[in-house]
C-alpha cells in the first residue's frame, strides 16, 4: 500500500542480479567457489536480489553465490529445470521450477529474469546464459581469472553485431559494483513509461 504522498514512480523495486557459473561436473577450483561465495555476499550487501541456477544433483558456483548471499541476509531466487522444487541449495528463499530441460530452457528463464548478470568460469550452460543476455541487451559482467567461457569472452563481443561487450571485472567487489551500475542503466532504459 502506498504511503501518503507516494506514487508508483517513487517506489523502486530491488535490482535482480544473476550469478552464473560452472556446475560441479565441470570441476571448478576452490578459489572459484570462494569468489562465487563473495559475489553472493556482495550482491546481498548491495541490497539486490540474487538470482541463481538452482541445481538438483550437483553443487555449482551459482549455489555457492546463494550461500554467500544468505550469509549476509540477502534474498535469493533459484531457477531450476524440470518441475520439482527439490534442489541442492536448501536455504534458498524462492525456487522457480521452469518446467523446462537443462540445456537451454532453464538458462533462458534465468537470464531474462535478471537486470544484469555476473559470470564466473562456466561451461556450456553459462555460455547459453551469456548468449541469452546478449540477445536481450542485459548487461553481462565477467569475473576474470577463473577460466571457462567467462575468461574466453570477457572484454569481447559475443558476435559481429557488437551489441555490448562482456564487461571485465577483476574482483567480486568490482563485479557487483559494475553489475549494479549496469543493471540500473538497463532498467532505466527498458522500464520507461
Amino acid at each position: 500500500m502506498l504511503k501518503n504522498g507516494e506514487n508508483m514512480k517513487q517506489i523502486e523495486r530491488k535490482l535482480q542480479i544473476g550469478v552464473m557459473g560452472s556446475a560441479g561436473d565441470v570441476r571448478y577450483s576452490k578459489a572459484a567457489e570462494q569468489a562465487a561465495y563473495r559475489l553472493g555476499q556482495q550482491v546481498a550487501v548491495a541490497g539486490a536480489i540474487l538470482f541463481f541456477g538452482a541445481e538438483k544433483d550437483v553443487d555449482s558456483l551459482s549455489t555457492a553465490a546463494c550461500r554467500g548471499a544468505k550469509s549476509k541476509g540477502g534474498l535469493t531466487v533459484g531457477v531450476t529445470y524440470d518441475k520439482g522444487k527439490g534442489i541442492v541449495q536448501r536455504d534458498a528463499d524462492i525456487i522457480i521450477p521452469c518446467g523446462l530441460v537443462r540445456g537451454g530452457g532453464r538458462e533462458l528463464v534465468l537470464s531474462l529474469a535478471c537486470d544484469s548478470i555476473i559470470c564466473i568460469s562456466g561451461g556450456s550452460g553459462t555460455l547459453t546464459e551469456i548468449a541469452v543476455a546478449y540477445q536481450a541487451d542485459i548487461p553481462v559482467v565477467g569475473l576474470r581469472g577463473y577460466g571457462g567461457c567467462t575468461d574466453e569472452y570477457v572484454g569481447r563481443y559475443i558476435d559481429s553485431r557488437k551489441r555490448m561487450k562482456v564487461i571485465e571485472a577483476n574482483s567480486p567487489e568490482e563485479a557487483v559494483k559494475l553489475a549494479v551500475r549496469e543493471g540500473r542503466r538497463y532498467r532505466k532504459y527498458f522500464e520507461k513509461g
